[in-house]
């Protein structure tokens, strides 16, 4: 992957305030805890969460709060849920996340499709009746930790049109999937929407009042926009035409239809509070020394991590990553310097937090 990307156009930018990792991780805890979720629970949406911001994916960190708040308040989202797991068959179970956060219910999945891996070298979980689960490649790490390849697939609310439609229809639903990397290699994540942008980059261009690329979005009335509002009443654009519809429809096979969580159009956002999500997952975890040693397994990679970075680079490139490197590397940096948030961005989550009594997040610095 080659570092180049489309940017935003600012049109009025914000001061930003640096918030380290640990302080912003306690501080989610609180306010969580206080809206009634379990400490165990409030735990882990935490640590995903801020492990989204470390990772430079702040379209899935911390910011999501008050809107998971606002489902909690609206009844549309049930904290104090734990979710129960039912085993098909020794590589195959399935959890119900009963209409709790969906981190917790994604955790406990994958946690047991890490078990099932290890004992039968592939371990696969459905989840269903469940809502937005962050980042997509906190799974794919939790896996990495097991020394565990995976796929992870969700379902999500209509964003796209299916190709050759208008109206809204797929979700902007993430593909993720991991290799361990060896020692003298990154290992392999892959996060990505089949859409040209994440739709949540569409919510943090409007949170930072900046502008989009005229490629990301259709307003309501089919025209190309720059606008954020007009976009998100609108449709998000598929990434390749015909590949990314095909792709958004893939992601509801695997995770809806085969779940018997919501499909084809009738998962309910994670900004719309007024019933439950019924958002589906689709996890697999396998042992990547099936067919060999894991020794030899993480030479190849290196092999395959050394191929790709040394490549001869096109004009303008000046470094070729592995998929999943920048995100390393953003995290190493943010880990140090902390993790901006825009004024506008501090304001609303200090909202939260003075709605159920919790300090206002301490803040390290503010800068550029």
């Amino acid at each position: 992957m080659a570092a180049t990307s489309s940017q935003p156009q600012t049109s009025s930018p914000q001061q930003m305030h640096y918030i380290q990792a640990a302080d912003l991780q306690g501080w989610v805890i609180q306010v969580l805890i206080a809206n009634k979720t379990p400490p165990d629970h409030a735990a882990t949406v935490a640590k995903c969460l801020v492990a989204a911001d470390l990772r430079g994916v702040d379209t899935h960190g911390a910011n999501r709060v008050p809107s998971y708040m606002e489902r909690i308040r609206q009844n549309a989202l049930d904290p104090t849920a734990s979710p129960t797991l039912r085993q098909i068959t020794p590589v195959v179970a399935q959890v119900d996340a009963r209409n709790g956060f969906g981190f917790v219910a994604a955790h406990a999945g994958m946690a047991r499709a890490i078990e099932m891996a290890q004992t039968f070298g592939i371990g696969m979980v459905s989840v269903k009746h469940s809502n937005h689960f962050g980042m997509s490649a906190w799974l794919v790490k939790q896996a990495l930790e097991a020394n565990m390849m995976s796929l992870v697939f969700t379902n999500s609310s209509p964003a796209l049109p299916v190709w050759g439609g208008k109206e809204k229809l797929m979700g902007v639903s993430p593909i993720a999937c991991g290799a361990p990397g060896g020692e003298s290699a990154k290992p392999f994540i892959l996060d990505m929407a089949p859409s040209i942008a994440a739709r949540g980059k569409i919510y943090k261009a409007l949170r930072r009042g900046e502008r989009i690329p005229m490629d990301w979005a259709l307003d309501k009335d089919g025209n190309r926009t720059d606008d954020p509002e007009s976009a998100l009443g609108g449709v998000m654009l598929p990434m390749g035409g015909p590949k990314g519809s095909a792709l958004s429809i893939m992601m509801d096979v695997f995770s809806g239809v085969f779940s018997g969580a919501a499909f084809a159009g009738h998962v309910t956002g994670p900004y719309d509070p007024s019933r439950p999500s019924d958002v589906g997952h689709f996890l697999v975890a396998i042992k990547p020394d099936l067919f060999m040693t894991m020794r030899e397994f993480g030479e190849r990679m290196a092999y395959l991590y050394k191929r790709v970075v040394e490549s001869e680079k096109m004009a303008g490139v000046d470094r070729i990553y592995f998929p999943g490197e920048i995100e390393i590397l953003t995290e190493q940096n943010r880990s140090v310097e902390g993790i901006p948030f825009a004024e506008a961005e501090v304001a609303s989550l200090n909202k939260e937090a003075q709605r159920v009594g919790v300090a206002p997040l301490k803040v390290s610095r503010v800068g550029e």
